[in-house]
């Protein structure tokens, strides 16, 4: 069954996206944050393959999402959606993601949009670290804007306890990226986290004037997320216990 009404209109891949990242918490503190960084978008079955002396600024690792131990992410996505009783027969993977950047990287979401061989999207699935490094992924029947309600079950800020519910709104990118992903917790929204972008071309130009406005991108976010979260321990703000972390079937 397809995730959406029709077939999807596919993106552009390879492309980068320059984005503003921003979270706002409203309960039990007003908290906000915005930081600058850029995404990748790439078909799974279709890596890019840059120039050698521009490989340490992108790489993708098979370690860094899911299980980590197929020999591709693709693999490791299907191996999950085949726990999860989902085959797309071969068909077209968008991932948007963070790659590393001189071996590092966090991807506090990824996010796969997956078709069939007709082209038609069958699921989106949302792959979600922690900054304890641990991952979770939902699995998600969109509507035609982008849009699922799925069960939180998995732990991510400290402030949070695992309970309640996500709204995400995960639209396929195309010129423009515009994500969002709110935590509900009975009537109340207490944060909410967007991503928003512009397209622009996977060429070395690019690549290279995005490397240089945003250095070391992924540890700055990981950095970014450890110093707000230091703020509002000192406005004391109660960390929330942490339960065991149990993988998902085609997360082992």
């Amino acid at each position: 069954m397809s995730a959406s009404a029709g077939a999807s209109v596919r993106s552009p891949a390879p492309a980068l996206y320059d984005c503003v990242v921003s979270h706002a918490r409203t309960a039990p503190l007003r908290h906000s944050f915005r930081h600058r960084t850029y995404m990748w978008l790439v078909d799974l079955d279709r890596m890019p393959v840059l120039p050698r002396v521009l490989r340490p600024l992108a790489r993708f690792d098979a370690r860094d999402h899911f299980g980590g131990t197929a020999p591709s992410i693709r693999a490791g996505l299907d191996v999950y959606l085949a726990a999860n009783g989902v085959s797309l027969d071969g068909g077209q993977v968008l991932m948007l993601a963070h790659a590393r950047v001189f071996g590092y990287v966090f991807n506090p979401i990824t996010v796969y949009w997956c078709h069939d061989r007709a082209g038609c999207l069958v699921c989106v699935v949302a792959e979600v670290h922690n900054t304890y490094g641990q991952r979770h992924c939902y699995l998600l029947q969109t509507d035609g804007a982008g849009r699922a309600e799925v069960a939180k079950d998995f732990y991510v800020s400290p402030f949070f306890p695992v309970d309640g519910s996500y709204r995400m709104r995960l639209p396929a990118p195309l010129e423009r990226l515009d994500l969002t992903v709110q935590l509900r917790r009975g009537e109340a929204s207490p944060f909410t986290a967007t991503v928003r972008g512009t397209r622009r071309p996977a060429t070395a130009r690019h690549l290279l004037n995005a490397a240089l406005r945003r250095p070391w991108s992924t540890a700055a976010v990981f950095a970014g997320i450890r110093r707000h979260g230091i703020r509002l321990i000192l406005r004391g703000l109660p960390i929330q216990p942490r339960p065991p972390h149990r993988p998902q079937e085609g997360m082992k």
